[in-house]
C-alpha cells in the first residue's frame, strides 16, 4: 500500500475542503483522482505532500503511519504541480539538476539522472536550451523531468496536460504509462476524461470534499445503470417481427430504426446469445453488433450533477 487515509479532514475556516475521506492507493496503480473544481483534489494532494496540515484523520505513506513530518519520505515522492515550476534563467539540464540535487543526488549519478530524465520526456536535444523559448508542452515535459529524476516510488501529477498541444499531450500520457511500467505508482488528476479512461487503472471521484465513488472505469459505469445496450445492424432488405425477441430472458425493451435493432437488456444477462440464435433461425443477415455502455463522462455527471470542467 502506497497511500492510505482514514477519516481525513481539512478545513479552511468554516469551509470543509476534505471531509472524512477514506481512500487507499496500492503499489503499481495509476490512480485517477477526478472531481469538479473545488472538489478537494488539490488539498488532498497537498496533504499527502506535507504542504498542508490536516485537521484530523490518519495518513499512511509506504505502509508507515505519518504522525508528524514526512521529510524522510520525500525522496520517494515526485510532484508534477498544476502550475509549471521551472526556472527560466536555467537551461533544461540545469533545471533538472537543481531539483534532483535537492534529494542529495550529486556527481556522476546526478549527470546520469539528468540525462536520463530529459531523454525520458523527449528533451535531450534541448538540454542546453533555456525554457523561456519552449512551447507550453515542452515546459510541461520539463516539469515532469524535474519531478522524476530522483526515481520516486510515488509520482503525483496534478493536471499535467493543461493547455498544451495534442502531440505533447500524447507524449505525456505515454510517459505516464511508461513510468508506471518502470515501477512508479501514479496519482493522476485531470479535467480531460478521455485521459483518465486511457491510462488509469482505478478512479476515485471527489465531490464537496468527499469520495462519492471509487473503482475501475467499468465499475463506475455500472454504478449508474442496471442495463446494457446492444445495437445490431441487419440487412436493409431484412424483415423481422421484433416481438420474437421480447420474450428472451433479460431483454427489457427493443427498438427498431431502419436496419438497426436496439436491444436494452439487464446488465448481468447473457441475452445476446439467444437473440442471435433467433436471428439466425429467421435467416436475418447480421452486418454488425456493437455493445454500448454508459460513458465515464456520463457516469461522472450522474454521480456529481456537474461536468468535470465545471
Amino acid at each position: 500500500m502506497i497511500v492510505k487515509v482514514h477519516e481525513l479532514v481539512k478545513k479552511y475556516g468554516d469551509v470543509v475542503a476534505v471531509d472524512k475521506v477514506d481512500l487507499e492507493i496500492n503499489e503499481g496503480e495509476i490512480y485517477g483522482l477526478l472531481g469538479p473544481n473545488g472538489a478537494g483534489k488539490t488539498t488532498f494532494i497537498n496533504i499527502i505532500c506535507d504542504m498542508v496540515k490536516r485537521n484530523s484523520g490518519e495518513l499512511y505513506l509506504f505502509d508507515e503511519k505519518i504522525d508528524k513530518s514526512i521529510q524522510h519520505l520525500k525522496k520517494d515522492i515526485g510532484v508534477v504541480p498544476q502550475t509549471i515550476a521551472i526556472y527560466e534563467d536555467l537551461t533544461a539540464s540545469e533545471n533538472v539538476a537543481f531539483f534532483a540535487s535537492l534529494y542529495g543526488i550529486k556527481g556522476d549519478l546526478l549527470n546520469e539522472r539528468v540525462k536520463e530524465a530529459l531523454e525520458f520526456v523527449g528533451l535531450s536535444d534541448h538540454s542546453k536550451t533555456y525554457p523561456k523559448t519552449f512551447s507550453g508542452g515542452m515546459k510541461r515535459r520539463l516539469n515532469i523531468a524535474c519531478a522524476i529524476a530522483h526515481h520516486p516510488r510515488l509520482v503525483i501529477m496534478d493536471e499535467p496536460t493543461v493547455g498544451i498541444d495534442p502531440q505533447s499531450r500524447n507524449h505525456i500520457l505515454n510517459s505516464v504509462k511508461k513510468l508506471n511500467q518502470l515501477g512508479s505508482t501514479i496519482i493522476y488528476t485531470s479535467h480531460y476524461m478521455e485521459e483518465v479512461e486511457q491510462i488509469c487503472t482505478r478512479i476515485g471521484i471527489l465531490d464537496h470534499g468527499k469520495v462519492i465513488a471509487e473503482g475501475t472505469k467499468e465499475e463506475l459505469q455500472s454504478i449508474v445503470t442496471d442495463r446494457k445496450t446492444i445495437k445490431i445492424k441487419i440487412g436493409y432488405d431484412q424483415v423481422l417481427d421484433t416481438r420474437l425477441l421480447k420474450d428472451v430472458k433479460g431483454v427489457m425493451c427493443i427498438a427498431e430504426n431502419a436496419n438497426i435493432l436496439t436491444v436494452e437488456c439487464q446488465k448481468e444477462s447473457d441475452c445476446i446469445s439467444e437473440v442471435m440464435a433467433i436471428l439466425l433461425k429467421k435467416h436475418i443477415k447480421v452486418i454488425d453488433i456493437q455493445m454500448e455502455s454508459v460513458s465515464l463522462e456520463s457516469a461522472f455527471l450522474s454521480l456529481t450533477g456537474r461536468r468535470l470542467r465545471d
